[in-house]
Formats: structure tokens, sequence, C-alpha cells
């Protein structure tokens, strides 16, 4: 018995030292992409500052990387963390997607303000410095109305130059028409 102990100790190290030997890619891309949520909507530099230390490590092409990321398999379930985050919404490629799909992820962040879901536990462990305050949280929601806002506009202003029609006139049933025209 305890030679199969000493045998799977073994595997398990070489296990280890192997796989230190494939790294997933590194999402680092330099400066800003022309489709940043920055590009079209105000983000003022506190805010910006929020979305450095909280968001974007995450949620855009451009994450900061601890020294315990070339520890495999640390790296390899970081890089799921920032992959799986990037799909839900990347800040980078924000301006690139409908305006239906930039107004629900509006509100999404919203939701994920108020119920204190972002940034993730795992994430706040080692970036103590990413857990947000009352303030920052209120900064956040600021920003993020003037920005829905602009979108809830265009979206007015497109629906009439195709249309004819601003989605208003449709009075109650407007978010309805909304949702069918715009997804």
């Amino acid at each position: 018995m305890k030679k199969v102990f000493k045998a799977l100790g073994w595997l398990l190290l070489m296990a280890l030292v192997v796989i230190q030997f494939f790294r997933p890619e590194k999402n680092l891309q330099k400066g800003i992409s022309s489709t940043h949520f920055s590009t079209k909507y105000a983000v003022p530099d506190d805010v910006n500052g929020i979305l450095n230390k909280a968001c974007y490590d995450c949620h855009s092409n451009n994450s900061r990387y601890p020294w315990y990321f070339n520890i495999q398999p640390i790296g390899m379930w970081m890089d799921d963390h920032i992959k799986e985050g990037k799909q839900g919404l990347n800040f980078s490629e924000y301006t690139n997607k409908r305006l239906r799909y930039q107004y629900h992820k509006m509100e999404e962040v919203i939701e994920v303000i108020n119920e204190d879901a972002m940034p993730i536990d795992s994430y706040t462990w080692t970036h103590k410095d990413a857990i947000l305050t009352p303030e920052e949280k209120s900064k956040l929601k600021k920003t993020n109305t003037a920005s829905t806002a602009k979108v809830t506009a265009k979206y007015e202003t497109t629906y009439k130059k195709n249309h004819g029609v601003f989605l208003s006139a449709y009075g109650p049933y407007a978010s309805i028409v909304s949702n069918l025209l715009f997804v």
C-alpha cells in the first residue's frame, strides 16, 4: 500500500511539472480599442480608475496578471475566469455590439452593483482594492445612468430614422417593441 501512495505521489509531481509547460495565452492588448466603452460614452477619470481596479482584469482585452498566474493549474483557472468574464461583458468590444445588447448590459451592471455580485469573491481575496465602497458604487451607477440615457436616445433616434416613429409612440408597449426590434 505504501508503494502505491509513493507511486501516486511521484505521478502527481510529474504531472505538475509537465503542466508548467502548458500556459494559457495572456489577455493583453496594446492601448484602448476603437470599440471600447469609453470611446462612445463619457467616463470620468475617477470612474475609469474604479473600472480599472475592479472590472477590466476580467471584462476587457487587457488584464493585469499577478505572479501566481505563472503557476499551473492556477493560471489555467484564472484564464477560464477571464474568458467567462469577457463572454458576459467585454468593455473593449462594447460598442461593437447592437444597441439592445449595450442597453441590456448597462441594466445588468446596475443589478450586479446593487447585489454586490461583482467583483467576485475569488478576485477580491487577492485584490482588496477592488472591493467597492458605497461612494464608488454610486459613481458607477451615476455614470451608467448617463450612458443608459444616451443609448436610449440613440435607440429612439435610430428607430425614428429607420421607421419614422419614436418608440415612445407605442406607450406602454414601447419596451416590447424595442425588444422585438433591437434584439
